[in-house]
């Protein structure tokens, strides 16, 4: 099993550490293999050492599909003008956001990425807050379908391809059907799943404890029967957000829209107290691992006020341990 730690590239979250070596000799001397990275096109640090890359994470773009369809009334009415689509997405065309992709995944491979992460699933803003959908799951798998395809065309099937799961449209891993649709039409042999804990846990509002949702968890892996081994990797957190969506998903902000920018940095606050990335804390978590054993466990962890990544790396390392030592084998 390859153990990393999610981290961008990007020196300047690279700064605090000094330097790809500095970070590597601490995540490693923590039991870890290396880095899931993803690029930072704005600040770019690609010169980490390809032997501390253990995963690729695709970019993406939460709100895609209208641009990838060209609804241009959809997207006039989401962004304010085809000029500022233009600009957020920087490209303009559907062939253009598939090559964007592309080079994206070049980068991934010339850094010997073992595999690489993309997401299937698409939310606005305002959906972010209301929870009312635009499109369908179905609507989103085929057009991730087509994207993945053509990005896929001609690649050699040097690494796993892995789909990750959202709690949004598109694939939630709560479906077994939809999920077997998904991977039935990826024409790569090497395809996969990254299954997000955190973001299963996210479809279940009811979930009030780890324990209850280590027990969802498991019971959306059992319910997907032979095709939980497809799941070849794991975003591994845990996020308890129930009260918190019940409370203030159904409806959008007072003063809504502000100017796009504005309103997407007031967004990622709301989905942050959704989607939290906690560190597990209790060792229960480690049956999640015993019955799907992935290939690969990155600990997908958010930085809080008072804690830093590593801290809450540790965190979640402590309770993987404590759950093993507390198997019944280990107490006879």
């Amino acid at each position: 099993m390859i153990q990393t730690m999610n981290f961008p590239l990007s020196r300047y979250c690279l700064q605090p550490y000094g330097g790809w070596e500095h970070l590597g000799e601490k995540v490693k001397a923590l039991g870890l293999d290396g880095l899931e990275v993803i690029a930072d096109p704005d600040d770019l640090a690609d010169d980490i050492p390809p032997a501390l890359v253990g995963g690729y994470h695709l970019t993406f773009f939460p709100d895609w599909l209208d641009f990838y369809r060209q609804d241009k009334a959809a997207l006039r009415r989401k962004f304010g003008s085809m000029e500022f689509v233009k600009e957020f997405y920087r490209c303009s065309t559907p062939e253009d956001l598939v090559e964007t992709f592309r080079a994206d995944l070049q980068l991934g491979l010339r850094l010997g990425t073992p595999y690489a992460v993309f997401h299937v699933s698409d939310v606005s803003l305002e959906e972010g807050y209301t929870y009312r959908w635009e499109h369908t799951d179905k609507e989103v798998l085929d057009a991730s379908i087509e994207v993945i395809n053509e990005l896929l065309r001609g690649v050699e099937p040097s690494f796993d391809f892995l789909v990750e799961n959202q709690w949004w449209p598109g694939l939630t891993f709560t479906e077994p059907e939809k999920t077997e649709y998904l991977l039935s039409r990826i024409q790569y042999p090497r395809v996969g799943i990254m299954l997000d804990t955190g973001h299963l846990m996210n479809t279940n509002w009811g979930i009030r404890s780890q324990k209850e949702g280590v027990e969802y968890i498991l019971d959306m892996a059992e319910k997907h029967g032979e095709l939980s081994k497809a799941v070849l990797g794991l975003h591994f957190h845990q996020s308890l957000s129930g009260k918190y969506c019940r409370e203030n998903v159904g409806s959008v902000p007072e003063g809504y829209p502000l100017e796009y920018y504005r309103e997407f940095a007031r967004s990622y606050a709301h989905i942050q107290r959704i989607d939290r990335h906690r560190p597990w804390t209790e060792g229960d978590c480690v049956r999640i691992l015993d019955l799907l054993r992935p290939k690969y466990l990155t600990h997908e962890l958010s930085v809080g006020p008072r804690q830093t990544q590593l801290g809450a790396l540790k965190r979640q390392l402590s309770a993987i341990r404590r759950g093993r030592e507390n198997r019944p084998e280990n107490k006879t």
